[in-house]
């Protein structure tokens, strides 16, 4: 919708305002799919944050992600049939995933039918404030998909990178 500029128009705002409310219904329903996939797949459990030592773990993960483009190191925390995530992808997807995307679902919801938003918040509009919302968590989630995709780039080879994050699934690089 930013690019629907009247005096040049690469598309026009009805199309684009149509275009993303389509794109956000189909969000919300690939949500709902996963989200009961977890719990009826047991996937779930890959998305519980160990918190013991948690800071050290994503300290090495960290340090690992910086270093192996040069050293070739190996990973601290080897993808398994038990640990589909490292400590640092846990903390992440368990944000972007339980607690970034519903609140841009509700926040989309709210601006789709603002009838149901608190007129006042603080003596502002809750139109305003809920969009701007939207806006910084659609940029949030924006930025974590582009470091997604270069993420990918590093992998051991960047096909099986990005079939892991179509599947859902990585190949296993030792069991243990």
């Amino acid at each position: 919708m930013q690019f629907s500029d009247p005096d040049h128009p690469f598309i026009s705002l009805a199309a684009s305002v149509s275009f993303h409310k389509i794109c956000g219904v189909a969000v919300t329903i690939n949500y709902f799919l996963f989200f009961i996939g977890n719990i009826l797949s047991g996937n779930g459990k890959n998305y519980i944050v160990q918190m013991r030592g948690l800071i050290k773990k994503i300290n090495l993960q960290t340090k690992y992600y910086v270093m192996r483009s040069w050293k070739h190191a190996e990973p601290p925390f080897p993808v398994t049939s038990k640990q589909k995530f490292n400590p640092l992808q846990a903390l992440s997807y368990t944000k972007v995933m339980y607690i970034g995307v519903p609140l841009l679902i509700i926040t989309g919801l709210g601006l789709m039918f603002p009838g149901i938003i608190i007129e006042k918040i603080f003596g502002t509009s809750g139109l305003l404030l809920t969009d701007i919302f939207h806006v910084i968590l659609g940029f949030i989630l924006f930025l974590f998909m582009l470091v997604h995709i270069y993420m990918c780039t590093l992998g051991k080879s960047p096909s099986g990178s990005f079939r892991a994050i179509i599947t859902g699934w990585q190949e296993l690089e030792r069991e243990t």
